[in-house]
């Protein structure tokens, strides 16, 4: 039961990773036939991004009251909703309306899924949960450009992606009691004892009477999350109007590069998953940040066109394991007392550098030029790698505090 159960959650996430690669790629075809400037899609994604935000602080309460199984079973179908009315939307304004339950069907499957993982599963069950929404948006673009290439239709793309959604409704409206009986179950396979073997953290009587913000490094940690999605999130949003503006690559090939780049964190994910069990999460963190530097470089230096898939692919293998890893990481990080609200605070601010960078982005291109698109990536990593290292800072000087003091 526990195995089948595990493989409807990495189903959900392959769901969720569908849409989120597909306006970037389509936006080039469908700013034509809406005859909309190229900022637009920043305003659309700032609609479904910040829908997914709200549903997310919300998600505590909601699956307290109506049960993890339920709130995935409603998001997916809100989902595919959404999607269908992006395939027939007649007007921008359509576009923006089925923004909307796009954004709020996400935030809540995302939240719920992270957390139950994360606080019941060891850390290669949260790289390979993030692995198949990876899946998910690798195929996304792939699913798309067929569609934009052999029939010159996006909404078509849309329709498709929609069916695959409504099918996975069924899924889990047909699996609603497994979930139930799960839940009255052991939570897996996590193993505390196991875990708490390399784990740091503060003494929890301490914290008791601690704000979690107050905490020394969360708003560090905070920095990074905020970074890490900007990164993710503006590759995915123009960086095939920047292949197309500025490489000068056709449409369906600038997608199918944007897959590849989904495809490296796909795979970066599944080996991730295997590595941390020999490696520490904070070391994964630290490699995958300079991988994806070193992939943004590509994309910055004046090179030939196909260094820019090579930086795309780094890029994707970089952040493979960021995301998993820090999330993994909070309780070791900050103690188990505040893990919980602290979590909420890493997925909010993450769906803010999502929801907002990529967006100011694209305003600033829109009296400048697309070739400052690397610039921004770089400097986005590099504020990322600098805040997490100084997490690693604070969490060694409070291991050394504690040698002291014993």
């Amino acid at each position: 039961m526990a195995t089948i159960f595990l493989v409807i959650i990495y189903m959900a996430f392959i769901s969720l990773g569908l849409p989120d690669s597909m306006l970037g790629v389509a936006w080039p075809v469908m700013q034509s036939d809406f005859g909309q400037p190229l900022e637009i899609a920043g305003l659309l994604f700032m609609v479904i991004a910040g829908g997914t935000i709200i549903s997310s602080l919300a998600s505590g309460p909601v699956i307290k009251r109506m049960g993890t199984g339920n709130v995935t079973l409603i998001s997916v179908f809100m989902t595919a909703i959404a999607l269908l009315g992006f395939s027939f939307s007649p007007s921008l304004i359509w576009l923006f309306i089925c923004a909307v339950p796009l954004g709020l069907g996400a935030g809540a499957v995302d939240a719920g899924l992270n957390n139950y993982v994360a606080t019941h599963y060891k850390a290669h069950h949260m790289s390979w949960l993030h692995c198949f929404w990876g899946v998910g948006a690798s195929l996304g673009p792939i699913i798309m450009s067929q569609f934009i290439t052999t029939q010159n239709s996006w909404r078509h793309g849309y329709v498709a992606i929609a069916v695959i959604q409504f099918a996975l409704v069924l899924l889990l409206f047909f699996t609603l009691p497994l979930w139930k009986r799960v839940a009255l179950r052991s939570h897996g396979d996590f193993s505390e004892e196991q875990d708490n073997k390399r784990i740091v953290s503060p003494d929890e009587t301490t914290l008791k009477n601690v704000k979690p913000l107050q905490i020394k490094g969360v708003k560090f940690a905070l920095v990074s999350f905020l970074f890490y999605s900007a990164v993710e999130a503006t590759i995915g949003l123009w960086g095939s109007s920047f292949l197309v503006n500025v490489k000068g690559i056709s449409v369906a090939v600038a997608a199918q590069w944007v897959s590849l780049y989904y495809a490296g964190i796909t795979v970066g994910r599944l080996i991730t998953g295997f590595i941390t069990l020999k490696v520490s999460n904070r070391i994964l963190i630290r490699t995958g940040q300079i991988i994806a530097l070193i992939g943004a470089t590509f994309l910055l230096m004046p090179l030939p066109t196909n260094f820019s898939l090579v930086g795309f692919i780094l890029i994707g293998l970089g952040l493979a394991p960021i995301f998993p890893c820090m999330l993994h990481e909070t309780p070791a990080r900050f103690g188990k007392e505040h893990s919980q609200s602290i979590m909420g605070y890493q997925m909010a601010i993450a769906y803010t550098g999502s929801t907002f960078l990529p967006p100011i982005l694209g305003m600033i291109v829109s009296y400048s030029t697309m070739e400052i698109f690397p610039f921004f990536i770089v400097v986005y990593i590099i504020t990322m790698l600098l805040g997490s290292e100084k997490v690693n800072a604070l969490m060694k000087l409070r291991l050394y505090e504690k040698n002291v003091n014993a």
